[in-house]
C-alpha cells in the first residue's frame, strides 16, 4: 500500500481493470519511497505469484526474477545475469581491487590487455596456469621487455613444428663449461655443444671440434 504524505505529494493511477498502475510526481520534485525497514517491490503474475522482486534494505540491495539486466538510456545491454550465464555489454571490463579477480574455474575470452602504464599479471599462486587456443597463443611486449620465470624447470615445446628464436643477440650466460683448455694462449671464443640427452655447455674452441672431449658434462 501506498500512502501519500506532506513531503511526497505523489499520485497513484491504476488502470481501469487494476492489473497496472503508475506512480507519479510533480514535474521537478523527486520521489521518495521512505520505510523503517525495507521496501519491496514485487511484481505479481494472475495467480498473484510473485515472477520478479526488487528489495532493498538497510544492508543490501536484493534482486530476484528469472534474469537481471543493466542497460545505458539508449538501450545498449551493459550487464545481465541468469541461471547460465553473465554478461558484461561494456567494451571494457575493469577489476580495480588490490587482489585483481579471482575465477575458480575456466575463463573465455579473446583479449586480457592492462590499462596504459600498468602491468598484466596473471597468477596461479598454489596450482598451474594454462593458455589453450586451438589456433595459437600470441604473448607481446610491444615497448618493453617480457619475463618468463620458475622454480624448477621451464619447457618449451612444440610437437609438430618448430621452436624459433629470432633476435638479433641471444644470451645464455649460465650454461656449463666443459674442462678441455687447448695448449697455447687461452682463447675466449667457445663451441656450443649438444649432449645426446639435448643438454647444451659450452667447449672452448681448438683447431678442431672439442665437443667429445668434454662429454662428461653430459652425465
Amino acid at each position: 500500500m501506498l500512502r501519500r504524505s506532506q513531503w511526497c505529494p505523489a499520485t497513484l493511477t491504476t488502470s481501469p481493470r487494476g492489473d497496472s498502475g503508475t506512480v507519479t510526481q510533480a514535474e521537478g520534485n523527486a520521489l521518495y519511497f521512505k520505510s523503517a525497514r525495507n521496501v519491496t517491490v514485487n511484481i505479481l503474475n494472475d495467480q498473484t505469484k510473485v515472477l520478479t522482486q526488487l528489495i532493498t534494505g538497510p544492508k543490501a540491495v536484493e534482486a530476484y526474477g528469472q534474469k537481471f539486466e543493466v542497460k545505458t538510456v539508449s538501450g545498449k545491454l551493459l550487464f545481465s545475469a541468469d541461471n547460465n550465464e553473465v554478461v558484461v555489454g561494456a567494451e571494457r571490463l575493469r577489476v580495480l581491487g588490490a587482489e585483481g579477480t579471482v575465477f575458480p574455474k575456466s575463463i573465455e575470452t579473446p583479449n586480457v590487455r592492462a590499462d596504459p602504464f600498468k602491468e598484466l599479471r596473471l597468477e596461479s599462486p598454489t596450482r598451474s596456469l594454462v593458455m589453450e587456443a586451438p589456433k595459437g597463443v600470441e604473448i607481446n611486449a610491444e615497448a618493453g621487455n617480457m619475463e618468463a620465470t620458475c622454480r624448477t624447470e621451464l619447457r618449451l615445446e612444440s610437437k609438430d613444428g618448430e621452436i624459433k628464436l629470432d633476435a638479433a643477440k641471444i644470451k645464455l650466460p649460465r650454461l656449463p663449461h666443459g674442462s678441455y683448455t687447448p695448449t697455447g694462449t687461452r682463447q675466449k671464443v667457445f663451441e656450443l655443444c649438444v649432449c645426446a640427452n639435448g643438454r647444451l655447455f659450452l667447449s672452448q674452441a681448438g683447431t678442431g671440434s672439442t665437443c667429445q672431449i668434454n662429454t662428461s658434462v653430459c652425465l
